[in-house]
């Protein structure tokens, strides 16, 4: 499974924006999908998912300001995360996530920054 992150770029405080993963391969196997974010010198952090099944999850930290969604037609391969009410610590560089099904092996897209300015 390959996954592809766009939709990143810079908005002022208060702002909104849209982020797309597309995932290519046997996504089939994917338990779930989700969105998870790093700055320099942190841990990655989990922003949101979604499983296959359609059920969501979200982080407390932007709980109430985004929604996780995917493509309503069969192939299911794009999900996206649109961010409102953009805080300045929203900031940072935010990865797509797939977890497998059956081993829970996890992949990871390259990422796409994320910058609010005020």
């Amino acid at each position: 499974v390959q996954l592809q992150a766009s939709g990143g770029g810079s908005v002022q405080a208060g702002g909104s924006l849209t982020l797309s993963c597309v995932a290519n391969g046997n996504i089939a196997t994917l338990l779930r999908m989700g969105w998870y974010r790093q700055t320099p010198g942190s841990q990655r952090e989990l922003g949101a998912t979604i499983t296959s099944g359609g059920t969501t999850n979200y982080a407390d930290s932007v709980k109430g300001r985004c929604t996780i969604s995917r493509d309503s037609d069969n192939t299911k391969r794009t999900i996206y995360l649109q961010i409102n009410g953009l805080k300045l610590e929203d900031t940072a560089v935010y990865y797509c996530q797939g977890v497998r099904r059956f081993d829970y092996r996890v992949y990871w897209g390259q990422g796409t920054q994320v910058t609010v300015s005020s």
